[in-house]
């Protein structure tokens, strides 16, 4: 039963990301324009599209679980404070939350790694 509610709980944590890239990828030039809107060059949608792609695929198949999840938790913390600062908005305040929530969960997987249903453990 652990092994498959580790599973789930990696398909969950990272399915977010998996599909926020791939429509940052839809989107790419609506995309570039926001982040330039708060001061970030567009080349770097390429190395975040990159991650939020690659991560997540890492974490659910559980290899290298543990480095995915550490860079998933930093670009989480990033996030929040470059683009949810505005913590008088109630819905940014809620998204920087769901961020740093989200950077904890993810140091979870840094700390206990994959428990079952993957290949760090091959």
């Amino acid at each position: 039963m652990i092994k498959i509610l580790d599973l789930i709980g990696r398909v969950l944590i990272s399915g977010i990301f998996l599909l926020s890239g791939f429509n940052k990828i839809g989107n790419y030039d609506g995309t570039v324009g926001w982040m330039e809107g708060f001061g970030l060059p567009g080349f770097l949608l390429i190395p975040a599209i990159i991650l939020e792609i690659v991560a997540p695929i890492l974490i659910i198949i559980g290899y290298q679980t543990k480095v995915a999840a550490a860079a998933l938790s930093l670009f989480c913390i990033a996030t929040a404070i470059i683009f949810h600062n505005d913590l008088g908005d109630q819905m940014q305040l809620i998204a920087f939350m769901k961020n740093i929530a989200l950077a904890g969960g993810f140091l979870f997987l840094v700390v206990n790694g994959s428990r079952g249903f993957c290949l760090d453990k091959k």
